[in-house]
């Protein structure tokens, strides 16, 4: 018997790039409760990948998306509702700062790559939502972004992303209080250190596994598995309540002082 059932219901997909990703954790899950799923990928390099694991999931569609290209994302959320007709979830787990502007000092940022990272990595969330609204008409729908604790402490290296995840966060509570009315919840949740692509991109990241294992109250690090029942929760009715909220999900290292 399901933990949760979730038969009859749709989401959307944006940032799954391979099987260690956070927004697959997520899908996994959904799929395993009987949500029909679609996923999103950017450029041929990816479409295998997505696509592999998206066959993983019954009923589910994949559709090309640059979230920089507004038409682009028109066309991708119009494909979507062909297919499914309506729409419960939107998982935003889009991420992207370029390789320099991750190393060295911050106030070297460029001009150029601090809004590209802002744009890809906070500001995409917005058109989702915009798109996703009408979809969701009548259904209670749920929306829920990736974030880190970059966006309230600082973290060596990490650099304009915090920028952009502090940015990710207020919209997510702008969002929350725009579209409450409507009856769609937006949140968060602030994962701990976790071994995806994305993450290995981040100088010093081993360090910031084992810091993380050593000084959380829980001393271990969390599971991308773990993010994804969090994900369940706060997209499903079983966080019916919940709207414009950060959930830390890093083993309570987020409460440490030293």
């Amino acid at each position: 018997m399901k933990a949760i059932d979730l038969t009859g219901t749709t989401g959307v997909i944006f940032g799954v790039a391979n099987h260690r990703s956070l927004a697959w954790a997520i899908a996994e899950q959904l799929g395993q409760a009987g949500a029909r799923l679609a996923f999103s990928y950017q450029g041929e390099r990816l479409k295998e990948n997505v696509a592999k694991l998206a066959a993983q999931v019954p009923d589910s569609i994949v559709f090309e998306c640059d979230v920089t290209d507004d038409e682009a994302m028109a066309r991708g959320f119009a494909e979507v509702g062909a297919a499914f007709g309506h729409l419960d979830y939107l998982v935003h787990s889009v991420a992207f700062a370029r390789k320099e502007d991750l190393e060295g000092a911050f106030r070297d940022t460029t001009r150029d790559g601090y809004r590209m990272a802002l744009e890809i990595s906070a500001y995409s969330l917005l058109p989702m939502a915009r798109l996703a609204t009408p979809l969701m008409a009548g259904r209670n729908g749920s929306i829920l972004a990736l974030t880190y604790l970059a966006s309230q402490r600082v973290v060596p290296n990490y650099n304009v992303m915090g920028s952009a995840k502090a940015a990710l966060e207020h919209s997510v509570r702008q969002l929350a209080f725009e579209l409450g009315s409507m009856g769609i919840r937006v949140n968060a949740i602030s994962a701990g250190a976790i071994n995806t692509l994305s993450a290995r991109g981040i100088s010093g990241f081993t360090s910031m596994l084992s810091e993380a294992r050593d000084k959380s109250p829980l001393g271990r690090n969390v599971t991308a598995e773990e993010v994804g029942k969090a994900a369940i929760f706060l997209l499903s009715d079983l966080g019916s309540g919940v709207t414009g909220e950060t959930l830390h999900v890093d083993a309570g290292y987020h409460i440490m002082g030293v």
